[in-house]
């Protein structure tokens, strides 16, 4: 303790002190500073596949949509897709296969509408078709991108 003069240091001694000098006297030393372990406060990040799998997955079934533009794109997106990342993500090449099987099974069930088109059937078959295809290819990029896997109902599996 730092004195300012003899006088402050004989009154200490003499049991005659300021209430500053008492409350500097009587606290207890501090604990070092120790980090917790664990910071409960940040989120633990969520279990399953990375963002960039999930968005490559994502991108393996909307690339589904190449064949609104481009002949048997809808066949070459996930494919090449599932080709480039069959090696290095479990989680991207089975949503990249199961995307190439529901876009086979799907052209195989319009070249089934389209004979029945001479019969008047098919017409409303091939609507059917397209936008049930739309509408799974959304849930399936949404699912994707969650990080679950999604599988297509009603679609054959010749990619194993």
């Amino acid at each position: 303790m730092v004195f300012r003069s003899r006088a402050e240091k004989s009154a200490l001694a003499a049991g005659f002190h300021s209430g500053y000098e008492l409350a500097v006297m009587e606290m207890p030393p501090e604990p070092p500073q120790v980090p917790p372990p664990g910071n409960p406060e940040l989120p633990l990040p969520p279990p399953g596949p990375a963002n960039e799998e999930r968005t490559w997955a994502l991108a393996a079934h909307l690339s589904a949509f190449a064949g609104h533009f481009i002949p048997f794109g809808h066949i070459i997106g996930p494919l090449i897709i599932w080709l480039v990342k069959r090696d290095s993500s479990e989680f991207v090449a089975d949503q990249a296969k199961e995307a190439l099987n529901a876009q086979i099974s799907v052209t195989i069930y319009v070249a089934f509408a389209f004979l029945l088109v001479f019969v008047l059937i098919g017409f409303p078959m091939l609507f059917a078709i397209w936008l049930a295809d739309v509408i799974l290819v959304i849930v399936a990029a949404v699912s994707a991108n969650d990080g679950k896997r999604y599988r297509y109902p009603f679609i054959l599996r010749p990619v194993k």
